[in-house]
């Protein structure tokens, strides 16, 4: 085999003919097992139920695809018959395509009911492209599907043997031959194309392959022609995987199943062992980890963490895993156990050395840094927040709230405005996310503070004010709906200190509907300690 061919992508086209009536079919698998039965998923085509799926017994008896239900049902009363999901059916094929990762981090959906999966350079991990495609067609049996595959080098071509000529294996530069007898309609063009080429005589891909490129494209158009040449080896599109490859993947299969909490853990950790050490071989540390555990009926488990630095310890990730696992809401159910488990890096980041053991400030960094990362693994990195100063004179503007795992760095060198000595702060400890009204019978005008006010159904006397502090909004962000205000810090006959401001200007800002001025409103914004 030449080096060119070596090079050439091999693409596993997988089809779920059954799919709609196989997904009802797993949740009765006592029904499923009757042999008389026949079961059909029906959906709303042009205001008539039409056939969407049926299963094997209803096939034989002459029903099919796209025939009305009233003509279903009068060839056959006992039909049992089920609404069609289509975001159901997108979703058993999603769980069916994170099974399949066990085979290739590199799988890529082909609506409705199929998938691509580019198998190039790994087949061999599984005894070869013949042992690969039995043992997934086989497992995905066991789990209850009907399940069509083939091997080629486009994936075109393995799309269209899969609605023909099932477990084909195609071999480098073969697709021409393999496809030449097929029918035009396997390669699931538009229904007036077909039409077009039966009306030609046109009937099988052989006969349209036989003609000018030019005299094709010229009929039916530019598209069918460059699929025409996909399905014949001439170039392929490249697929789109569901999910980016990871930058490093370890993984552990096992022949018997493990369920066990230590082997599990033990997992793991001879995982992180041999992780870390590719890394270190190029000097990177992982931002972001995910578990995933693989179980033997089919369901897939992945469990993601991520971290503030690059980790470079494998005792690092055994303890943010030990957290996140503990902290699941839902537990890693095993079912009847894993039959692989693997470990990736989605994102790593090159390592920068420091001097560590003079500073001790970087000691103290690396340890808050880990700290956050156990208590972002077990509540969620969401959750773990740092405040940073922003430039704006809107108080509910001024902090920003982010992620803490990233932005620590950012927030420990953050320089906020700094208190005067011997004044009282200027900012209350408390503040509102949204400032809440109240209600002020009367206040001094047109600048000053009220005399008193109703908040949250309690009258508060006003014996101790200061300001007002006048804050517009910046000129180049007013809108029109941001009104300068005017802040005063007030204290109660209780001793309770609040926060209060005017929304607007007497006679300036504020207008009812005849445009006459009108009273502005009153809000507390927050609370002083």
């Amino acid at each position: 085999m030449s080096a060119s061919s070596v090079n050439r992508r091999r693409i596993l086209s997988l089809w779920l003919p059954r799919l709609p009536v196989d997904r009802i079919q797993r949740f009765f698998p006592a029904r499923s097992g009757v042999q008389d039965e026949q079961n059909i998923v029906v959906i709303k085509d042009n205001n008539a139920l039409v056939i969407h799926s049926l299963d094997d017994a209803a096939s034989r008896l002459g029903l099919h695809i796209g025939q009305p239900l009233a003509n279903a049902r009068a060839m056959c009363p006992d039909l049992k018959v089920f609404d069609a999901d289509v975001v159901a059916d997108a979703k058993t094929l999603s769980d069916v395509a994170d099974w399949c990762d066990r085979f290739t981090p590199l799988v890529a959906l082909d609506p409705p009911h199929g998938l691509f999966l580019d198998i190039t350079g790994c087949a061999h991990l599984f005894g070869g492209e013949a042992a690969l495609l039995q043992t997934l067609v086989r497992a995905l049996g066991r789990q209850g599907f009907a399940v069509s595959a083939a091997i080629a080098g486009t994936s075109v071509c393995a799309r269209t043997l899969t609605r023909q000529a099932s477990g084909t294996i195609v071999a480098d530069g073969g697709e021409a031959e393999a496809i030449n007898r097929l029918p035009v309609s396997a390669l699931g063009a538009d229904e007036a194309i077909t039409t077009g080429l039966r009306r030609a005589g046109l009937k099988t891909i052989g006969d349209v392959a036989s003609r000018a490129p030019h005299e094709i494209t010229a009929r039916f158009g530019a598209r069918f022609s460059t699929l025409l040449a996909h399905a014949l080896g001439q170039g392929d599109a490249p697929i789109s995987p569901r999910k980016p490859l990871p930058d490093y993947i370890v993984e552990k299969r096992f022949a018997e199943p493990i369920a066990t909490d230590i082997m599990i853990a033990m997992t793991l950790s001879r995982l992180a062992d041999t992780l870390i050490a590719s890394m270190e071989k190029q000097g990177k540390g992982a931002r972001r980890l995910e578990a995933a555990f693989f179980r033997t009926d089919g369901v897939v488990r992945a469990i993601m963490v991520e971290t503030g630095r690059p980790v470079t310890r494998s005792a690092v990730i055994d303890r943010l895993f030990r957290e996140r696992l503990d902290a699941l809401a839902d537990p890693l159910d095993p079912g009847f156990g894993f039959d692989m488990v693997r470990l990736s890096a989605s994102r790593t980041e090159i390592v920068v050395q420091e001097q560590r053991d003079l500073d001790a400030h970087v000691h103290d960094n690396d340890e808050l840094a880990a700290l956050i990362d156990r208590i972002a693994a077990r509540i969620g990195g969401k959750r773990v927040v740092v405040h940073l100063p922003q430039d704006t004179h809107m108080p509910e503007h001024a902090v920003l709230a982010v992620s803490a795992q990233h932005h620590l760095a950012v927030a420990t060198h953050a320089t906020w405005p700094a208190r005067m000595e011997s004044e009282p702060p200027l900012r209350p400890l408390r503040l509102f996310e949204k400032p809440e009204p109240i209600k002020v019978p009367f206040a001094t005008v047109p600048d000053g503070p009220p005399h008193q006010f109703t908040w949250r159904r309690a009258l508060h006397a006003v014996v101790r004010v200061e300001g007002p502090e006048r804050i517009a909004m910046e000129w180049w962000r007013q809108d029109g709906r941001q009104l300068t205000r005017d802040y005063f810090r007030i204290e109660d006959a209780e001793g309770l200190r609040f926060w209060i401001f005017r929304d607007g200007l007497y006679e300036g800002e504020v207008f009812d509907g005849d445009g006459k001025p009108a009273s502005p409103g009153w809000y507390v914004h927050g609370l002083f300690a």
